[in-house]
């Protein structure tokens, strides 16, 4: 596996990101070791919020969550999935399937050493993230779910996530900052968008970012979809507190939290969202009400067996 590394030089002085960089390695499926990047905010000992970030963005996308974490005694851990940010990028569009996702993730979350997890996971934090919760139940102490879901490729994936999946497959550049832009209500600046762009000098880092909206299953028949109904089998046994925190305008997830809600027992008697004036990265337009969501549903109590 041929494996490409964004230079340290292009994640200098990018706006609101300050964070000190950490590493764990991971292995690929051929024995590669795989450089993975995380953020890592607040005491050591403080309850773990993991923040899973989607297609195409990065850990800068929860730049405006982690300080509100922190300030209220949260560990904030950030991962960038393979392919993104600071983590290394296999070079081939065939070295990224779902599979090896899932599998990439729960690695560096062993390395990491996480345990009692507050899982935030929006877009395919949550296709990746929700996996993990049902292979793994017994590391996660609550679910927060914003704007993702875990299809099976049973139900019609949509319109808009359709026209998305061919555009990115059909443009000459993917330019990812201004898709991120794209799916915000507010209009991000400039320094920004180069942000978003900044982990990826060309074309060729972007294999990952391309793949990406393939992997989604989108008919029965998809590879991912046996494992994704097994995943389903094990959240409606996930009692567990788990709450939907969705925007009010992204018109690729809407109403993926009506089955999230319904079938898992954890939804049960939770105080659901919606974050009003945002879009698709709700992150971006809405971080700081989404990061006082999430703290205040950590410090609820835990329900008693």
């Amino acid at each position: 596996m041929e494996i490409l590394r964004t230079p340290d030089d292009r994640f200098v002085d990018l706006p609101d990101y300050a964070f000190e960089p950490h590493y764990v390695e991971v292995a690929a499926p051929d024995g590669t070791s795989l450089r993975v990047h995380h953020v890592d905010e607040g005491a050591p000992d403080g309850q773990v919020v993991l923040l899973l970030h989607g297609e195409p963005s990065w850990s800068y996308l929860y730049r405006r969550m982690i300080p509100v974490l922190v300030d209220a005694g949260l560990r904030a851990v950030a991962i960038d999935l393979v392919g993104f940010g600071r983590s290394d990028k296999p070079s081939r569009r065939e070295d990224y399937t779902y599979q090896a996702h899932i599998d990439w993730t729960w690695a560096a979350i062993e390395a990491i050493g996480l345990h009692d997890i507050t899982l935030v996971a929006q877009d395919w934090g949550g296709l990746i993230g929700l996996r993990l919760v049902a292979e793994h139940p017994e590391r996660f102490a609550r679910v927060v779910a914003a704007n993702t879901a875990l299809p099976t490729g049973d139900q019609h994936p949509g319109d808009a996530f359709l026209a998305w999946q061919r555009y990115s497959q059909e443009t000459p550049e993917l330019h990812v900052g201004r898709i991120v832009s794209g799916g915000c209500v507010t209009d991000l600046t400039p320094d920004v968008v180069a942000a978003y762009d900044a982990p990826f000098p060309d074309e060729t880092y972007k294999e990952g970012a391309r793949q990406f909206p393939l992997l989604v299953p989108t008919s029965p028949d998809d590879p991912a979809a046996p494992a994704n109904r097994r995943a389903w089998e094990s959240l409606r046994r996930f009692d567990r507190p788990f709450l939907c925190a969705f925007s009010d305008s992204d018109a690729v997830t809407r109403g993926a939290d009506a089955p999230l809600r319904a079938e898992i027992p954890g939804a049960a008697g939770q105080p659901h969202t919606t974050i009003v004036g945002a879009g698709h990265f709700l992150q971006e337009d809405k971080g700081e009400e989404l990061a006082r969501v999430v703290a205040d549903f950590v410090a609820m109590p835990r329900p008693t067996a």
